[in-house]
């Protein structure tokens, strides 16, 4: 039996998503008293969102491979996989790099990134950066190579980061998606390296657009998503069927801290498009 140790835990400003409505009615829209002028009662667990990186240290737990014929219910067969989220996948996982702030003397935080153009800049997450301590940034390739990463620019308020890697890193930029073209219920498939499992490929579809939430005192609008995210995925890309990217990565709604429930947010395509084009006309 073969273990994986995991690389960290969710970690990141908790909140209860979104606030009560003026009227006073709860996020769920059921009122706050019933006709008798008595509370409903509150919900048993917490909803929360947290940031996805993984802060290193932290024992997430495991990935256990089993052996066949080992007892044991039979496995169900997996459903079969459309051939274009197939293609997507092979088409975007050569863009998606793992990446590493900070160290020993900062503290250090792991999650994901892409490539964007030719010059190498990538796109990741703001919060990534913040859990290093501002420290070093070190990016690893699909192939295994590693790189001191150039911080071209930051935008806490968008959670988004721009880094730059030398033109021998050879990463292949990722298309994107156009503005206003993801629709809800389209397949998508979220790449990144949650607890360090690199090149991790997921599956789900666009549960909702638009959709507001709030990372510490920022508010974000953002794409929902039931593909599976989890702490090491932030700043990865969240892609269509055409391997075109709609979203980067960026939390998940949590039941009392217990990891993805189906329910991840990413930001959309268009504002990191806006937000990028400015770091790197700013940066270089």
């Amino acid at each position: 039996m073969a273990v994986q140790t995991g690389l960290g835990e969710p970690r990141g400003p908790w909140f209860i998503s979104p606030e009560l409505d003026p009227d006073g009615r709860g996020w769920w829209g059921a009122p706050e008293r019933d006709p008798g002028g008595r509370r409903p009662g509150r919900l048993l667990a917490v909803l929360g969102v947290v940031a996805v990186s993984a802060v290193s240290g932290a024992l997430a737990g495991g990935v256990v491979a089993s052996r066949d014929g080992a007892g044991g219910p039979a496995a169900a067969s997996a459903a079969p996989v459309p051939a274009e989220l197939v293609t997507a996948a092979e088409r975007t996982v050569p863009g998606v790099v793992s990446v590493l702030a900070g160290g020993a003397s900062s503290g250090s935080a792991t999650g994901s990134g892409f490539a964007v153009d030719d010059q190498q800049h990538l796109i990741t997450n703001d919060h990534i950066l913040a859990k290093g301590g501002g420290g070093p940034v070190t990016v690893e390739l699909p192939d295994g190579r590693r790189f001191a990463a150039e911080v071209v620019g930051r935008e806490p308020r968008s959670d988004l980061a721009v880094l730059k890697v030398p033109a021998s890193a050879g990463l292949t930029p990722l298309p994107l998606a156009k503005p206003g073209a993801t629709r809800v219920g389209e397949p998508v498939l979220a790449v990144g390296s949650p607890l360090g499992l690199a090149g991790t490929v997921t599956a789900g579809i666009v549960s909702a657009l638009d959709r507001e939430v709030r990372l510490g005192n920022n508010r974000h609008s953002a794409v929902q998503t039931d593909a599976s995210i989890n702490p090491g995925n932030s700043g990865g890309p969240l892609v269509n069927a055409r391997g075109e990217v709609v979203g980067v990565n960026t939390a998940i709604a949590t039941i009392d801290g217990n990891g993805s429930i189906g329910i991840g947010f990413a930001i959309p395509i268009d504002q990191v498009q806006q937000t990028a084009d400015t770091i790197i006309g700013k940066g270089g």
